[in-house]
């Protein structure tokens, strides 16, 4: 079992988690990646929760990263609810599928209950965060801003009921819409050794089987 140490990120820690958060993601869901773009701009996003912004070492290395954003479902009922959004989340690759993910995943629910939030949402693959107990979105009634269904909306309610009112629909912040072909983006990605893009790789193809799976809530 890995030693693995859970703290807050710390702004020394930056770079060394974006470096961590670009290898993670490297080719992994299309040719290159932004989410570590995504996680350098998210820190000043106004609802950015640096309390959830959470990294795993081991050995005093940064091998993982959490963070979140508070968002908003739009109920059928013309309420706001308020929930978190999960995401990023990063595991170096030597270090994926040894538990530093759910390590990460479990902590931060205990903390965000802490926190009072209500709930969790994310996008990811259901076949790994249905065994984190993610149940779909669509269980809730909860769609996309389209009335969709889909199979990588997914949900964890941080205390019983949390979200049996919370019917609706769930408008993704503008700031995770980026590109990786994005100019902001390939200016970011300068900071860091180069990397070859490569397509066609299984986990570009199961990304794309998970975003098929929608359907209309009609």
């Amino acid at each position: 079992m890995l030693d693995i140490e859970l703290r807050a990120e710390e702004a020394k820690d930056y770079f060394e988690t974006e470096n961590m958060t670009r290898e993670a993601f490297w080719n992994h869901f299309v040719p290159g990646c932004a989410e570590h773009y995504l996680i350098h701009i998210l820190r000043k996003h106004k609802n950015f929760v640096p309390e959830l912004d959470i990294v795993a070492l081991h050995n005093g290395k940064i091998v993982g990263n959490i963070a979140y954003l508070k968002e908003i479902i739009k109920g059928d009922d013309g309420k706001d609810y308020e929930v978190l959004l999960l995401g990023p989340i990063s595991v170096l690759p030597e270090y994926q599928r040894k538990g530093v993910g759910s390590k990460l995943i479990e902590y931060t629910k205990n903390l965000a209950r802490k926190m009072n939030f209500r709930a969790i949402i994310l996008y990811g693959d259901p076949a790994y965060y249905s065994k984190q107990g993610f149940l779909p979105a669509e269980q809730f009634s909860i769609r996309t801003v389209d009335n969709m269904y889909i199979a990588a909306f997914q949900v964890f309610e941080l205390y019983e009921n949390a979200l049996s009112t919370a019917k609706g629909r769930y408008i993704i912040d503008p700031v995770y819409n980026i590109d990786v072909d994005n100019s902001l983006v390939s200016e970011f990605d300068k900071k860091f050794p180069l990397k070859e893009k490569i397509g066609g790789t299984p986990s570009q193809k199961r990304f794309e089987e998970v975003v098929a799976m929608k359907k209309s809530a009609l």
